[in-house]
């Protein structure tokens, strides 16, 4: 796939987008997740392996390259490694999988009900090697705890300003401002979100366009304004802390929005299990989550 070909893959695919971006400080808990102990580890160095050798693993299912993944947002490491002696976006593309990066290094401290992006002095050299490699977008995150207006608009605003970065380098930004779902006042949030978000959107310039994740709304569809915008490539939700039949069952309460789902992706996968337990676990879980995306279903 070319970068066209890949563009239009994720503009009008049926399917969803794997997040397999799991960094640094969320590691050990992935691991836990995964079945594999802190303590089976002696580095950091030993512990990313155990962790590339999970998302190994996944990309190479039969199922993850049956056409119902059609991207997966990969950590700066994991793009930097191989799959089957291949260089990580090449094995996704083979598979027919649209690659992208995680660039953000993690969040600043709460201000203003908000958790802002840390400095990202190597952004640009990061982008080169990422599109050098194939890859076709990034990744950027946020936190939303309250219903601050100058908060969030302090997040979009940050979040807009690096996607410029992104777009000038040849790539294709996925801004996520996330609504912490635990909130006691995500509808409020929500909906702050939804106007800073369009007031941002309408500043692109011409024939500029960006992509959103986001916490699946409180109120189904209210975010159809950012699924019709010219300037938004796709909308894909993030499952927040929901189990995969809770996010999946909120999904489908919003056409228009795919998934982008991590821990309710991989929740019942474990490295103890065969291959023929694996591969069917995690098809299960890729079936469940692709009818949610593609469901036409009424809120």
């Amino acid at each position: 796939m070319n970068q066209s070909e890949m563009n239009a893959k994720i503009a009008r695919g049926q399917g969803f987008i794997a997040a397999l971006d799991q960094s640094g400080g969320s590691t050990p808990k992935a691991l836990a997740g995964y079945g594999v102990e802190e303590g089976a580890w002696g580095s950091d160095e030993e512990m990313f392996g155990l962790i590339h050798q999970m998302r190994s693993r996944i990309i190479t299912a039969p199922c993850f390259g049956g056409g119902k993944v059609i991207g997966a947002i990969l950590f700066e490491r994991t793009m930097d490694g191989q799959v089957d002696g291949k260089p990580t976006p090449q094995a996704l593309v083979d598979q027919g999988v649209v690659p992208f990066i995680k660039i953000d290094k993690g969040l600043e401290a709460e201000a203003n009900g908000v958790q802002l992006m840390k400095p990202m002095p190597e952004l640009d050299a990061l982008l080169k090697r990422a599109r050098s490699l194939g890859v076709f977008g990034t990744k950027e995150r946020s936190v939303i705890n309250a219903a601050n207006r100058d908060g969030i608009a302090t997040v979009v605003r940050q979040q807009f300003e690096v996607a410029q970065q992104v777009l000038a380098a040849g790539l294709m930004p996925i801004i996520e401002p996330e609504v912490n779902i635990k909130s006691a006042d995500r509808d409020a949030s929500d909906r702050i979100l939804l106007e800073e978000l369009l007031k941002a959107l309408d500043g692109l310039g011409d024939n500029q366009q960006v992509m959103l994740k986001l916490s699946i709304p409180a109120e189904a569809n209210l975010f159809q304004p950012l699924v019709d915008h010219p300037s938004v490539l796709r909308v894909v939700a993030l499952s927040g802390g929901f189990s995969r039949t809770e996010a999946c069952r909120e999904l489908a309460r919003n056409p228009g929005l795919i998934a982008s789902f991590s821990r309710a992706l991989l929740s019942d996968l474990r490295h103890q299990q065969s291959d023929e337990e694996f591969n069917s676990t995690l098809g299960s879980a890729i079936d469940e989550i692709y009818e949610a995306s593609v469901s036409e279903l009424p809120a």
